[in-house]
């Protein structure tokens, strides 16, 4: 192809939030001799260019200067499609059912192969501790986690959605420590030793990842004295950790219902290997607890249900002075 000259003339400029329209004109080099156009033939295409990111008035645009926290990149956001949309809630719907699932499967074991709940220290106070980390480690954490998952949470201001994901990881953590105020609470009552076990090493350790997680997200994330340069350099980690927790809560639940099994069909007059009721029953109510976590984790890495990031401006701005 010959080269060509290239001319680009402005036709028509609007004012705010409208378009500038241009026309680019090609001239090939073969019609042109000696400094001037030979043949007057030449190609002409037109097209426009938006002045302002749409959505934005000019009060917002002066304002993303001034550090009020309104960012161009808002006008960015991708609304999901109709069939992306219908997927998420069909999934969401069958993660609450499976979640409610592995919880009441939870309580009618321990209710009818171990004689229900109590709080005075016994074996029955024990049996509230299995219920409750399934309840807060894996259900309500995952509740708080898919919360940006949501499309209503993709548009409008971003602290009602921050505060309702602090707050159900709250409600998990109140959970789960009472969890471990049950079991701790049965083996010194009976003075049986603590931390000994394997899953009593897991479970601590994701508790522990558990409330410095949280603390993290509140103290940077939350309160207004973190730098938009901490915020930046902590937030993949806050994101690596929180799928962490889920993935060691998941190991922490099933190896607390293998040891459960052990202990209390050590002396049954069928044992584990011969697979009595309460092994199946209790393996399905596992291998449901795996399978809710796994999707859960789908959902949290799957990118096309991920909230859109909406640049540095909006996310670095403290959540306690964030636009209503």
């Amino acid at each position: 192809m010959d080269e060509a000259l290239w001319g680009l003339h402005c036709l028509e400029q609007g004012g705010w939030g409208e378009t500038l329209h241009l026309q680019l004109t090609t001239v090939p080099t073969d019609r042109v001799r000696g400094g001037h156009t030979v043949n007057s033939c030449f190609l002409e295409h037109e097209f426009s260019l938006p002045l302002f990111s749409p959505g934005l008035s000019p009060e917002e645009e002066k304002a993303e200067g001034s550090g009020l926290g309104i960012s161009r990149d808002r006008a960015q956001f991708k609304e999901p499609d109709g069939m992306a949309e219908g997927r998420f809630y069909l999934l969401v719907l069958a993660l609450s059912a499976l979640g409610s699932v592995c919880v009441l499967f939870t309580v009618y074991w321990m209710w009818s192969w171990h004689g229900g709940f109590a709080w005075d220290g016994s074996i029955l106070t024990f049996n509230c501790h299995p219920v409750l980390m399934v309840a807060g480690m894996v259900v309500v954490y995952s509740a708080a986690s898919l919360v940006y998952r949501l499309p209503q949470s993709w548009v409008g201001p971003k602290l009602p959605w921050k505060i309702a994901h602090a707050s159900l990881h709250l409600l998990a953590f109140v959970l789960t420590v009472l969890g471990l105020v049950a079991v701790f609470r049965y083996h010194n009552n009976k003075h049986i030793a603590n931390l000994y076990s394997l899953h009593s090493w897991l479970g601590i350790t994701t508790v522990f990842f558990f409330a410095c997680q949280w603390l993290l997200g509140f103290t940077v994330f939350l309160l207004p004295w973190a730098s938009l340069w901490l915020r930046s350099l902590l937030k993949p980690i806050h994101v690596f950790f929180g799928a962490s927790i889920l993935a060691l809560a998941m190991a922490s639940v099933i190896s607390g219902i293998n040891e459960k099994l052990f202990f209390s069909l050590k002396n049954a007059t069928r044992p584990y290997s011969s697979l009595p009721g309460e092994a199946v029953f209790a393996n399905s109510t596992g291998m449901l607890v795996v399978a809710f976590g796994l999707l859960v984790l789908y959902v949290l890495q799957a990118s096309s249900w991920k909230r859109p990031e909406v640049g540095i401006t909006t996310e670095g701005q403290p959540l306690l002075r964030e636009r209503e």
